[in-house]
């Protein structure tokens, strides 16, 4: 729930729907403090030598997975994350992540030289030099409170930045826990967390930090980047979806139903990654919806299925159901709440007028329409008339032409035959395009936005002036005009060369 005046969150069991509790926040007029406080923490980490930062998040992966137990159990408390998922989805990912960062690091903080024309530019050296932005503020969804934030934290830290990081309202416990392992691992203050909902991030972006990254809806990634951009602080937001899947009819099928059930209902499709539309090719769409129909009717709710976060989660899923059939829709299974608590069931629909908010809108919950397709070229269309950009699944036996036709979809992650897994890798890009949102998270892309590009020139020339400095005169000129017609395509070559080494000449009297 939201805060109380900014003072308490009061928490509820997504499960049983009853109270868990409250938490208190960090007071406002505390945030400016903790954010300086990470500032000159982060001057000191960064003076460090990368070996050293490489080995304090060694330590860190370390401290991160022998707390593995707690984290699955506080993940079932507080967002009601089945254990199977919350090990794969939170604790595995994780630890891989490490890993990956630490591997490539080096590569991606290495200088990169210009080269230069030494005719031109002699005795000289450019450089460009990635170096820490200095604070990083990180306001954060509750659908993976433990993986989502560490993807970014870990390649900030090692970049040699600090890192405030602002937790989702819903789930406070699990970044208090990252808090504590955070504090067990890492010198102190390089990881500020300040509990509390949207008035907490405000603060965080109005203290002064110099990048916000932001995960979460398009309403709240709307309001975080006007926010940042009236303070010149740059953002970058991970948002919505409404992910398609394309199924064509020489798929596996075994294989697509089985892909396509777990893409659209694991995490109770809470999740940005979700497939939450359906695009069958006609002559398999009745086997098709058959065979998904059986496997979402198989999965145990409370086991397979973990609850939404909240009542509001739950209405809103169960809203765009009920106006679909309103509409005509037919649901095949599910479709109801189930329980107690917010549950709802894996739901799958069909002849769902386009028009509907189920096929438009981000749904956030286990319920997937299905329509039909008569051809590749009307699938595209299908698939690219959406507000959203973030991914889009092929599914077929014959993989170049899967590949060439996810290819026409406007989106930042295509899988073919696959589906929903690569946000967690460190190694591989995660954003959208449209309103899914814009900036990466993994690979060097993400890095880049983690960095500040300072060049650096050393000049060891022994010449008392550049031939570019004043006195301006006409032998500079026609130096110049000389450089200009050799670089030329198609150019006079042996004029060119006459008139450089006349203007040369000319400078060197001067």
């Amino acid at each position: 729930m939201p805060p109380d005046g900014n003072d308490v969150l009061h928490l509820t069991d997504p499960r049983t729907g009853e109270s868990a509790g409250a938490m208190p926040c960090t007071p406002l007029s505390e945030v400016p403090a903790l954010v300086n406080r990470a500032r000159a923490a982060g001057r000191l980490w960064r003076a460090r030598p990368l070996d050293e930062r490489k080995a304090a998040m060694e330590k860190l992966a370390a401290a991160f997975l022998a707390r593995g137990k707690d984290i699955v159990r506080v993940l079932g408390d507080e967002i009601g994350k089945p254990a199977g998922e919350a090990w794969t989805s939170e604790v595995v990912t994780t630890s891989e992540l490490v890993p990956a960062w630490l591997e490539m690091i080096d590569d991606e903080l290495d200088p990169v030289e210009v080269p230069l024309n030494p005719i031109n530019y002699p005795m000289k050296s450019v450089q460009v030099v990635p170096e820490a932005l200095g604070v990083i503020g990180l306001i954060m969804p509750w659908n993976y409170p433990v993986n989502l934030p560490l993807r970014t934290i870990i390649p900030a830290l090692l970049a040699g930045n600090a890192v405030v990081f602002k937790p989702s309202e819903l789930s406070p416990r699990c970044g208090a826990l990252l808090a504590e392992i955070f504090a067990a691992s890492l010198p102190a203050d390089l990881v500020v967390t300040v509990i509390g909902g949207p008035e907490q991030g405000a603060a965080v972006i109005e203290a002064g930090v110099d990048k916000v990254i932001f995960t979460g809806s398009e309403a709240g990634g709307r309001k975080v980047a006007a926010h940042a951009a009236s303070k010149l602080v740059p953002s970058a937001c991970e948002l919505g979806s409404k992910d398609a899947a394309i199924v064509l009819h020489d798929c596996n099928l075994d294989r697509t139903v089985a892909g396509i059930a777990w893409g659209a209902f694991h995490n109770a499709g809470q999740d940005c990654a979700s497939v939450e539309r359906i695009y069958v090719d006609r002559r398999i769409h009745d086997t098709f919806v058959e065979r998904l129909v059986a496997a979402a009717s198989a999965l145990r709710v409370g086991t397979d299925l973990g609850p939404l976060v909240d009542a509001r989660a739950l209405a809103k899923v169960h809203a765009q159901v009920t106006e679909a059939v309103a509409r005509g829709a037919r649901v095949l299974c599910g479709g109801e709440p189930v329980g107690t608590g917010f549950y709802y069931p894996a739901t799958v629909l069909v002849d769902v007028p386009p028009e509907c908010a189920l096929m438009r809108e981000e749904t956030f919950g286990p319920v997937v329409p299905v329509a039909a397709f008569d051809n590749e070229d009307q699938a595209v269309e299908l698939a690219n008339d959406s507000a959203y950009g973030l991914c889009v699944s092929v599914w077929s036996k014959d993989h170049a032409r899967a590949s060439a036709l996810a290819a026409r979809i406007e989106c930042g992650v295509s899988f073919v035959n696959n589906c929903c897994f690569t946000g967690p890798m460190g190694g591989a890009a995660w954003g959208g395009r449209k309103h899914s949102g814009f900036g990466a998270t993994g690979s060097r892309w993400a890095l880049a936005g983690l960095v500040h590009p300072r060049t650096v020139v050393v000049d060891k020339s022994f010449q008392a002036k550049e031939m570019w400095w004043y006195p301006y005169t006409p032998a500079l000129a026609t130096m110049a005009e000389g450089l200009v017609e050799i670089g030329r395509s198609g150019g006079a070559k042996i004029t060119g060369l006459r008139l450089a080494v006349s203007g040369l000449l000319g400078r060197w009297k001067v």
